[in-house]
């Protein structure tokens, strides 16, 4: 992962929101005109029903509210595109629970399968801890979704048990699997080579 030149977006802790480069995908800063493209990629109900906060139908107001909180919230927040610009997912750090800090993440449909998720979890991740210092990180995959769980593990998470979190598409709460990964274990992983290439 690169750190490129932050662009004027106000991040989490102060610092402002950079564009992460990896090696097929660029983490940016959500812009105005994104709307319309993450308004249709992101509204399918596989999607919703998969992560805690996106509501099904997505709305065109909803993906103007994401992008509000993205440039004047206090959470680091970026769509997941490709070199070539076009959007095949988002990604963010947030506190949705009193444990700390996880991150999120979803991927449009048509994109699945090709490891677009954990590249830019990774990213994230590097992000996190190598940039804005945390000693810690948390995540959670429904249990029903054992790829969400594959790319944590991917990411050296460590499974800590199962809470029932509340989904909004779901309007009811779900079984999900609990991860963290702490600045040490992401340190040793990274310098025994154990986090990359992206397989």
């Amino acid at each position: 992962m690169t750190l490129l030149t932050p662009e004027p977006t106000e991040g989490l802790q102060g610092s402002r929101s950079p564009v992460l480069r990896t090696a097929r995908l660029v983490l940016r800063a959500p812009r105005t005109d994104d709307a319309k493209a993450i308004k249709t990629l992101i509204n399918d109900r596989r999607i919703a029903e998969n992560t805690a906060r996106i509501p099904h139908p997505y709305t065109l107001k909803d993906a103007r509210a994401f992008i509000a909180a993205a440039s004047g919230g206090s959470q680091p927040l970026f769509v997941i595109a490709l070199a070539d610009g076009r959007i095949v997912g988002g990604c963010g750090i947030g506190t949705l629970r009193a444990d700390g800090p996880e991150i999120g993440y979803w991927i449009g449909v048509p994109h699945w399968g090709n490891g677009y998720a954990t590249e830019a979890a990774r990213a994230l991740v590097d992000h996190a801890f190598g940039d804005l210092d945390y000693e810690e990180l948390r995540a959670g995959a429904r249990v029903t979704n054992p790829a969400s769980r594959r790319v944590l593990e991917k990411c050296g998470f460590q499974w800590t048990g199962v809470v029932l979190q509340r989904v909004v598409a779901l309007n009811s709460s779900a079984p999900s699997d609990r991860f963290r990964l702490d600045r040490g274990l992401w340190a040793s992983l990274r310098n025994w080579g154990k986090l990359s290439p992206i397989d």
